[in-house]
């Protein structure tokens, strides 16, 4: 079942990158990704700011956003980022691997992040030096 989901996901990466770059003209890369988080534990739901190729902390993880693009405003709205997340546990010398992947904004389900604790999203691709989020 798991090699299936691989398949399909990796399917889905290569039709979108596709589809994302011819069918609606150019796509814009941003220098920002802006990601929705919710701590399961307390309830707590938020935005967090990433720089492309910036490694940020988060509770007991360390997320990289290596690549951020959008639609450009005239086209059907869509971000999307390729993310790592690794869970940092005491006592180990490499964290864990816990997310590597593109993540759509349209469709958080699609490459969703399995952890017990935090649920993360891409929410928009912004260039900071030009753009304030909402």
């Amino acid at each position: 079942m798991n090699g299936l989901r691989i398949i399909f996901v990796i399917t889905l990466v290569i039709i979108s990158a596709g589809w994302f770059e011819g069918a609606y003209g150019t796509d814009i890369s941003t220098n920002t990704a802006v990601l929705g988080w919710l701590d399961k534990v307390t309830a707590r739901v938020n935005t967090l700011r990433v720089s492309v190729d910036e490694r940020v902390r988060f509770g007991t993880l360390e997320i990289a956003v290596r690549s951020c693009f959008a639609r450009p405003p005239e086209e059907p709205p869509e971000n999307v980022a390729y993310i790592e997340v690794w869970q940092l546990k005491s006592g180990q010398e490499l964290p864990d691997t816990v997310f590597q992947g593109w993540m759509f904004s349209s469709s958080p389900a699609l490459s969703a992040m399995e952890h017990p604790v935090y649920d993360i999203w891409v929410l928009e691709c912004i260039d900071s030096s030009r753009a304030t989020s909402k």
